[in-house]
């Protein structure tokens, strides 16, 4: 068994595997679940490529330099990644940048806050990456690396590294903000893929795998990396593969025989929903023991409903374990698998006050869904204003402190002056608390909603609307915008929504009428705008997470198309004045 306390570094870690088992398998990469065509790399394979790659870039830059990594998902990003572990550089994974001008200027501003010396990619999309750098204004030079000359692997000369030694730059999913990249040292890998060992009980023989993107903390530092270190073999398939056919993730699952997955709570939905019954009487899910669930807070009837639908096809109730993590924490920070969801009624008045209590009996209670025991980190919860500890049972910011921390963000010390405590914590920015030894978390500090000096969690006004309103999609955004003057402001509560089908107008008409209502008798406030939009308006990261500040922009800004907007008067002349301010006001 592979010792990742005491090894010294990712790439020599991976370097025992290529000499002790070296025709294993280390990667394949699916194009289509349903054809005989996948991609097979050897450990002796994989090392080969990394060496090349990592040959390459240590004849042109020191040590310590960065690497933009734009690839989809495939061979080629892995050779990267482990060739830039080879040479003792910093790998920055990121998504390829896309038509759109947010994915655009958000790929823009991570290479020029990582200052990276170069950007790799694949000959597939070196036209259009070097168009997107030329447009942004990038001089970096940008390289195909399956297309480039690379030397010989024999060119390769191992770099000694310790524990200590950058090996990425993790960029955060931007869902309140302008993404960060978290610093990831190789002692952080080594660590907390440890802890993920142990948990998911991974072996030689234990697949992970799955389709979620390797630039986004979850699919890389949740399955590939993990899957190296282990020594194991990770089977991978594109987004947008599961995208258009959800129900080839299980397909994979069940034709490559894997142990370990993951996604987002959206993932689970949407597989559930789209698969047919001739799809699932295909399935054999008995071989699939664990799959992390997480990013936004999960709903029970989320849990609920996956195992309910592929419990025929053998699914164990224990397989779905949720979990909560993220980048500045190597990913995960706490989930107990192999045992079936824990769900904690909670008081609904107590919670709305930020009280976590559990529920007397069944009537005023909500479900909380456990993210599992911290095992190898502190935490403490403690007011976000004040920044002092909260007393048990209190809902807080979540603060951490362990051996997978980052040491911080990279080039941003604002975001490190306030992030990180002088005792070692970090600021999560989630709200939660911990409840008999396990994690619960309820939102964002910085998402509340705040009305007439109230205060509400988004996500508990979103799930009410859908649990109460069947033709709501399975997407929502509420938010609170503050109109008016500046020293007197109003707060307008803002219901942004998905519908299913297509209602008519006097339909739409009438489920906005209902949405107020429900609103106000849950909630005791009046709904001040009401957007419905179509399917995949509202804005959402790479893993799922709703970015309700985007959403909020994008409503001042008048980029907002729904199929039905039922505003206050107010609100729109307030909105009116506001975008004719000029800009910077």
């Amino acid at each position: 068994m592979v010792d990742l306390q005491n090894a010294s570094s990712v790439a020599a870690v991976i370097r025992d595997h290529v000499r002790a088992a070296p025709d294993d398998l280390a990667v394949i990469v699916v194009p289509d679940v349903d054809a005989d065509d996948d991609t097979r790399w050897t450990y002796a394979r994989l090392d080969a490529e990394a060496r090349k790659v990592g040959a390459w870039l240590r004849a042109r830059y020191p040590v310590g330099e960065r690497l933009l990594l734009l690839y989809p998902t495939g061979v080629d990003f892995v050779a990267a990644l482990v060739g830039c572990l080879y040479a003792g550089m910093a790998a920055v994974p990121a998504p390829l940048p896309g038509r759109y001008r947010e994915e655009r200027s958000r790929v823009q501003g991570i290479a020029e806050n990582a200052g990276v010396c170069a950007i790799l990619t694949d000959s597939e999309n070196l036209a259009a990456v070097a168009d997107w750098a030329d447009a942004e204004g990038l001089t970096t030079p940008v390289v195909a690396t399956d297309g480039v000359d690379l030397p010989d692997p024999g060119a390769w000369q191992p770099q000694e590294l310790d524990r200590s030694a950058l090996a990425m730059l993790q960029y955060t999913s931007g869902t309140t903000g302008a993404p960060k990249g978290a610093m990831l040292s190789h002692g952080n890998l080594l660590h907390n893929v440890e802890n993920q060992r142990v948990m998911c009980r991974l072996t030689r023989e234990t697949r992970l795998g799955g389709w979620l993107p390797l630039y986004h903390d979850m699919g890389l530092l949740g399955q590939l990396v993990p899957a190296l270190l282990v020594g194991t073999c990770c089977v991978l398939m594109r987004p947008a593969s599961f995208l258009k056919r959800p129900h080839q993730w299980l397909r994979l699952i069940d034709k490559y025989g894997i142990h370990s997955s993951a996604g987002p709570s959206f993932a689970y939905d949407l597989v559930r929903d789209r698969i047919t019954d001739d799809q699932l009487a295909e399935l054999d899910l008995s071989r699939w023991r664990f799959s992390a669930i997480g990013a936004e807070p999960v709903r029970p009837a989320t849990l609920d409903g996956f195992i309910e639908r592929f419990a025929p096809a053998g699914l164990r109730e224990d397989v779905l374990t949720t979990c909560y993590g993220m980048a500045e924490a190597t990913v995960y920070v706490s989930g107990d698998a192999f045992r079936p969801p824990k769900v904690t009624t909670v008081d609904s008045e107590l919670l709305e006050q930020q009280r976590f209590v559990a529920a007397d009996g069944a009537d005023g209670g909500v479900g909380m869904v456990s993210c599992g025991t911290p095992h190898t980190f502190d935490v403490v919860i403690i007011d976000p204003t004040t920044a002092e500890p909260l007393p048990p049972g209190s809902i807080g910011e979540i603060c951490l402190r362990g051996g997978s921390l980052a040491t911080g963000y990279w080039n941003d010390n604002t975001a490190n002056a306030f992030a990180w405590t002088t005792d070692g914590y970090l600021r999560t920015g989630d709200l939660g608390t911990v409840h008999d030894g396990e994690v619960y978390v309820t939102g964002r500090c910085v998402e509340l909603v705040t009305v007439a000096g109230r205060k509400f969690s988004p996500q508990d006004i979103e799930r009410t609307l859908r649990a109460r309103h069947p033709e709501l999609g399975s997407v929502g955004a509420v938010f609170s915008v503050p109109l008016g003057e500046a020293d007197a402001a109003t707060d307008a509560l803002i219901v942004t929504h998905e519908i299913s089908g297509r209602p008519t107008a006097d339909r739409l008409r009438v489920l906005a009428e209902q949405i107020r209502a429900t609103v106000v008798g849950e909630f005791g406030v009046p709904v001040d705008g009401i957007g419905l939009l179509r399917r995949a308006v509202v804005r959402r990261t790479t893993s799922g997470k709703i970015q309700r500040a985007t959403m909020r922009r994008m409503l001042l800004a008048d980029e907002l198309t729904a199929v039905y907007a039922d505003y206050e008067p107010w609100v729109v002349e307030a909105l009116q004045a506001r975008r004719r301010e000029p800009a910077g006001v």
